[in-house]
This record gives C-alpha cells, sequence and structure tokens, in this order.
C-alpha cells in the first residue's frame, strides 16, 4: 500500500475513496472501508482512504482531550491489512476547516480522479459542516462521482462510535474495547530503560515508551499478549505510577513482565494486546504484599492466556 501525507504529488484517475478521522478504526470503521475496497477492485479502481491529522475537533477546539486511539502510522497499517490501496494522511488545519465543501471537493476530484465516495450516515465536511450526504450528491452530479452511505454498526442497540470506545478504555474494560474494536486494544513502543526495581524483586518488566498523544486504559494490571517481531508472548501488564514506591508520583508507565521470558529487550519494539483487566493498581504496606499479589496476579493471567 502506498501512503501520502499531501495531495500535491497525486494526479490519479478511478479513485474509490471514504474520508474521515478514522481514530481507532472500530468495526464501524472497517465496515466502510471494506465496502469500500470490495466495491472498488470489482470496478478496477483504486481503494484510497483520506484520514485526517490532528483531528479536526483538536484542531478547532471542540475537545479537549487530545489523546488518541491510534498513531497516524498505525491507522495505516490496520488501513493496508484491510486491502486499502492508498492511505492518504492529511494535515488539517484551520484553513482546511474553512474551505467550502465544494472546494474540497474539487481537490479531490482534481488530484484523485474521484469516482466515488463512501460515507457514514452523519457524515459531514467543508466549512461548517454544510457538506452532508445531500450536498455532497449534489456536488457527486456536478463533478462526475457517486456517493455511496454505509450504515452504521452496532454492539447490542448501541452504534459503535469512537466515543464509545474511549470510553471503555477509560473504564479499563478492555473486553469491550475488543468488541468494538473486533480485536485485542493494542499499544505499541519502544523498551526503554526504566528504574530497575522489577528485576531486584525477582520480577523484570519492559518499560515501554508509548507515543504521548496516545489514550492508554485506565490505570490497573491487565493480562496481554506481547508480539517481538514475529513471536508472541503472555505478559502481566500494569498501568500506572507505581504506588508502594513513590507514594506522590503522577507519572504514568507502561510495563509488561513477560512470563516464562529472561532476555534483553532494550531498545526492541513491542506490541502489547490487553486481553483482560485483573485488579486496580494499589498501594501495598511493603515489597513483600506487592509480590504476593504479582505472583497472585500472574497465575490468573495464566488461567485467562491458556
Amino acid at each position: 500500500m502506498q501512503h501520502y501525507r499531501s495531495l500535491d504529488d497525486l494526479r490519479l484517475q478511478n479513485t474509490w475513496l471514504t474520508i474521515g478521522s478514522f481514530d481507532g478504526l472500530h468495526r464501524g470503521h472497517q465496515a466502510i472501508v471494506q465496502t469500500l475496497v470490495r466495491e472498488a477492485h470489482r470496478a478496477g479502481g483504486k481503494a484510497a482512504v483520506l484520514s485526517f491529522y490532528p483531528h479536526p475537533a483538536v484542531v478547532l477546539g471542540r475537545r479537549n482531550d487530545p489523546l488518541y486511539l491510534t498513531t497516524p502510522q498505525e491507522r495505516v497499517e490496520l488501513l493496508a491489512g484491510l486491502g486499502v490501496d492508498l492511505a492518504i494522511t492529511y494535515h488539517f488545519t484551520r484553513e482546511t476547516a474553512a474551505l467550502s465543501a465544494q472546494e474540497f471537493m474539487q481537490m479531490l476530484k482534481q488530484h484523485l480522479g474521484l469516482r466515488a465516495l463512501f460515507v457514514g450516515e452523519n457524515f459531514a465536511l467543508g466549512r461548517g459542516r454544510e457538506g452532508n450526504v445531500l450536498r455532497l450528491r449534489e456536488l457527486g452530479r456536478e463533478m462526475d462521482y457517486h456517493v455511496e452511505v454505509i450504515p452504521p454498526v452496532t454492539e447490542g442497540e448501541q452504534i459503535i462510535s469512537s466515543t464509545w470506545l474511549r470510553r471503555t478504555l477509560e473504564q479499563g474494560d478492555v473486553t469491550m474495547t475488543h468488541r468494538l474494536l473486533g480485536r485485542p486494544f493494542s499499544l505499541w513502543g519502544s523498551v526503554v530503560p526504566g528504574d530497575g526495581r522489577g528485576r531486584t524483586i525477582g520480577i523484570p518488566t519492559a518499560n515501554i515508551a508509548v507515543w504521548r498523544e496516545r489514550l492508554v486504559p485506565r490505570s490497573g494490571v491487565y493480562a496481554c499478549r506481547v508480539a517481538l517481531g514475529e513471536q508472541v508472548h503472555r505478559a502481566v501488564a500494569n498501568i500506572g505510577t507505581r504506588p508502594t514506591f513513590d507514594h506522590h508520583a503522577t507519572r504514568q508507565h507502561v510495563e509488561a513482565h513477560l512470563l516464562d521470558f529472561d532476555q534483553d529487550l532494550y531498545g526492541n519494539r513491542l506490541r502489547l494486546d490487553f486481553i483482560e483487566r485483573l485488579r486496580d493498581e494499589q498501594r501495598f504496606p511493603g515489597v513483600q504484599a506487592l509480590l504476593e499479589q504479582i505472583h497472585k496476579d500472574i497465575e490468573q493471567a495464566r488461567a485467562i492466556l491458556a
């Protein structure tokens, strides 16, 4: 799959497109992309996804929390896995927001040779969100592209959304997160030196440097799987401030103890897949009490991940 960060150098024809932020790329997003890919390839066209970064709501001050469910690169990799031919990570600015729907669609027609646009029912773009489905269809008749509307995907009776997805992570409900995504929630990061306390108590951990704009699950202890290259290992992960060792810490850490593993991980890039929440992070009266609980966590994780 090709990945571009601008439209400037593109002069394509017969492009089938969907547009959005696609933060998290949940099952609702996947339904749009999968339909796009199937229909584009059936017609001999290219399936393209234009995603915005930063999120328009962050740029326009409508969202106080600037944290994301996926990094731009993770989103591109997920799109590649869905069969997309072309991904464009479009830099969203206030100047972008000031464009009318007609101006934005003319730009897409010029650079992509747009033939079809796939959107959700409530999609809108352009200044003041005036480019709703009706307006986009009107513009399509003028510019020779057609608009396909994909119905929302539900879990139970509720429509799957990035807002719901964020809420499940803030609650630590990674089981529901998995259902909304159709895959485990994952964090990517490089292993960096920590304070070494884990190794001194016989429970070495990989301290994972996560993108600073990445939303992480609620603090606590989780059963996880860790992808290291082609290998997958069972693990217990902790997200939090390590209150047993530092009563006043506020900085969150993400660290994982890989079960039955004893190799140097520094500098390696890991993917941490969250399978089930085990408990809240808590402060223990001493190291021995903490160790006893960690061993219980390990046995519980073994049973879950067996």
